[in-house]
């Protein structure tokens, strides 16, 4: 759990996940985002708590990459990182996008399906990375 692959993929993936966050959320998506807003106000911190978000950025890299330490069985690579990448977007994009629209006024039916797209290109890098990592640093 505590491996040096381990390691060093949590702090990769953290750093993506905070950067690349930004990036596709932050930056890219905003813009598309804007006009697929439910009814509900006040939502979005501005600007955001930044402990708080790279706090959950460490912890969900360190999930990640220690899943994908069991879920690769010894197989590490990038296409196998990035196989579970995807997989957990479609989980966390598509599927709680989904139940969110079902149950809140957060997105629209397009926003939550480019939110779900997005989420998944997201959890395809961490993926890719975290794989990369552990392929170059396991023994």
């Amino acid at each position: 759990m505590f491996s040096k692959a381990n390691i060093i993929s949590t702090i990769v993936a953290t750093i993506w996940g905070f950067a690349g966050g930004y990036l596709l959320w932050g930056i890219l998506a905003d813009p598309m985002l804007q006009d697929h807003m439910g009814s509900a106000t006040g939502l979005m911190k501005d600007p955001p708590d930044f402990l708080h978000l790279l706090l959950g950025c460490l912890i969900q890299a360190f999930a990640f990459a220690t899943i994908y330490s069991k879920w690769a069985n010894g197989t590490f690579s990038a296409g196998n990182g990035l196989n579970l990448g995807v997989w957990v977007g479609v989980i966390m994009g598509l599927g709680t996008g989904l139940i969110n629209f079902a149950t809140s006024n957060m997105l629209d039916l397009t926003g939550t399906l480019i939110n779900g797209v997005i989420y998944i290109v997201f959890f395809a890098v961490m993926g890719l990375l975290v794989g990369l990592v552990y392929n170059k640093t396991s023994s």
